[in-house]
């Protein structure tokens, strides 16, 4: 796009996000301010994604070693171990007052006990790295709202404050079960701030451009770093406006597609990934008209598999499968089964019945998990399931067997089946079970899936055979490794949910120049199952082969067996 147009472009969604409330001359002086930041910029070759990229999620101290820093032994683990893996997530990294980062203090200095930019750099040289741009709130100790405390006329108008509560209206989405309204003293007098999530976190005022400008100055700054892909986290909650929902607002929307096109101007190959653990058909709209995000995590999926598999049933699967729209060919789903957040329950909104998310919250409860609320209409209600994926798998609702492994392989495999960019959770890939004693040490529940792993003791357990942790780790590798030769797995391959009974959940995925098919076929029980090839729709005249257990069809007519908690790759081309 030429100067000229940009410029106006960037005008216009100013004027769509600040409407009346800023005048024409100042909405010119802003549009200025943003291009100037970019003017010598050098726009690189675009590379969006393939069937060969897989995110892993962690966290810098996930992997720990005494007297080393985080980030150069995750570093060090990530070039040993996970060469799968195209992308690494590294959950935010700077210094931090609490929520495990996410109450930032300070944006662009790396905590110390992690290193620094040059240690950010040893990873970022052979992956390509995501980082998190925590949009919507800082910390209540960062330099920013301490200058707000102290008068600093440079952020006066950068939180938002009122001489009185905020009223909590019904209308008001809350992620959270805190106070709104955290009270503070602003020059003597009783003011109250506005938090979205908890007191420790402070929510920006973005009516104030000021605001809008010093997030895309972070953004820059961000990407002058190598970073090859920004989450947006909280960004459905970054506009306020009172009297409404306070969530997924149009003068959000905007700013998204602001950020979208400095990227695709400036950073074509970076990818903006919005965070909005919302109901499915809100969740949608981040995609815009392909000009907001690039990839929108696939929040309905994770619970519903989750559900598909623990109860036997893929009704509610299948139904919410067929459901979704393919995503554009610039956009794309992030898949996802668990993450450093819990289990959310608000994307099974208007999906899973009243009674079953009501057996599937007491299923939990029986394995031990922990849960997250939040405050809706007065009322609260369970927000989130914390437990490890491993744990979660441990039973299903006819009781105790020895499927937990079966469950958990089979649960990453049809992951890895959908439409989309796969990630998985590095406690999912070492095999993490609850740890209630990190619980106990910082009172958060989410903690429980947050394990700090001792860098020998992990290294000892995935070297013995024997180990749950071996044992999961190198099987999810080796279906990884399948996974990323296969064309017909591409992000934005055809998919198609198969007809079956409820004990089964099927898609057919085609390659986009159509000269591979796989068909995905997954038993859900603990029983073993028969199924009709005929009911499969196989191509007669093609061979078709089994790539993860290596083996041929033979009798097209036939029948094929399927283990407990078993999956079929059925292919026509083998790669």
């Amino acid at each position: 796009m030429k100067k000229d147009k940009f410029n106006e472009v960037v005008k216009s969604y100013l004027q769509s996000i600040y409407a009346k409330n800023l005048k024409e001359i100042k909405i010119d002086r802003i549009s200025k301010k943003i291009c100037s930041l970019f003017e010598n910029q050098k726009v690189s070759k675009k590379n969006l994604w393939s069937e060969e990229d897989f995110f892993l999620i962690t966290y810098a101290d996930s992997i720990k070693k005494k007297k080393v820093k985080n980030l150069t032994i995750l570093a060090d683990f990530l070039n040993k171990y996970c060469k799968e893996f195209s992308f690494v997530h590294i959950l935010p990294f700077f210094p931090y007052s609490s929520d495990d980062g996410f109450a930032v203090k300070n944006f662009k200095t790396v905590n110390s006990e992690h290193g620094d930019w040059d240690d950010f750099k040893k990873i970022s040289l052979n992956f390509k790295t995501m980082i998190d741009l925590v949009i919507n709130h800082c910390s209540s100790e960062s330099e920013l709202f301490k200058d707000f405390l102290n008068g600093s006329s440079f952020v006066s108008d950068f939180f938002i404050v009122s001489n009185k509560k905020f009223k909590e209206s019904e209308k008001i989405v809350r992620p959270r079960s805190s106070d709104i309204s955290k009270e503070i003293n602003l020059n003597g007098k009783t003011k109250y701030i506005w938090c979205t999530f908890s007191h420790d976190q402070v929510d920006f005022n973005f009516k104030n451009p000021d605001v809008l400008i010093y997030f895309i100055e972070i953004m820059k700054f961000y990407l002058e770093k190598n970073v090859k892909a920004l989450r947006l986290d909280a960004v459905a909650f970054i506009w306020k406006q009172l009297g409404s929902s306070c969530i997924n607002l149009p003068q959000t929307h905007d700013i998204i597609r602001l950020l979208r096109l400095i990227i695709d101007n400036f950073y074509p190959d970076v990818l903006i990934i919005t965070e909005t653990n919302i109901p499915s058909h809100e969740n949608l709209s981040y995609f815009g008209n392909n000009n907001e995000a690039h990839c929108i995590y696939n929040f309905s999926l994770a619970p519903l598999l989750i559900h598909a598999i623990i109860s036997g049933n893929g009704k509610y699967l299948k139904r919410w499968s067929r459901s979704m729209p393919p995503a554009q060919e610039k956009n794309s789903y992030l898949n996802f089964l668990s993450s450093h957040d819990g289990i959310g329950l608000r994307p099974l909104e208007g999906i899973l019945p009243e009674k079953e998310l009501k057996n599937y919250i007491n299923f939990f409860k029986k394995q031990g998990a922990l849960f997250g609320l939040r405050k809706n209409k007065k009322k609260e209600s369970v927000y989130e399931v914390n437990i490890t994926l491993l744990d979660a798998f441990k039973e299903s609702y006819l009781g105790s067997d020895l499927f937990g492994i079966k469950r958990f392989i089979l649960a990453h495999t049809i992951l890895f089946s959908m439409e989309g960019i796969p990630a998985v959770y590095i406690q999912n890939l070492v095999g993490s079970k609850n740890d209630y004693s990190k619980v106990k040490k910082t009172g958060s529940n989410r903690s429980i899936n947050r394990k700090n792993w001792e860098f020998k003791l992990l290294e000892e357990k995935l070297k013995k055979k024997k180990s749950t942790n071996h044992k999961l780790f190198f099987l999810l590798k080796e279906i990884i490794s399948i996974r990323k030769k296969q064309p017909a797995f591409h992000p934005n391959a055809t998919q198609f949910t198969l007809q079956l009974e409820d004990d089964f959940f099927g898609i057919w995925r085609q390659s986009i120049d159509r000269s591979q098919s796989i068909f995905c076929v997954s038993n859900l029980t603990n029983s073993q199952k028969k199924i009709s090839l005929l009911n499969i729709n196989l191509i007669s005249t093609n061979e078709w082969f089994d790539i993860i257990s290596k083996k041929k069809i033979k009798n097209m007519r036939g029948n094929i067996i399927l283990k407990p908690y078993q999956t079929y790759w059925l292919t026509n081309k083998v790669v």
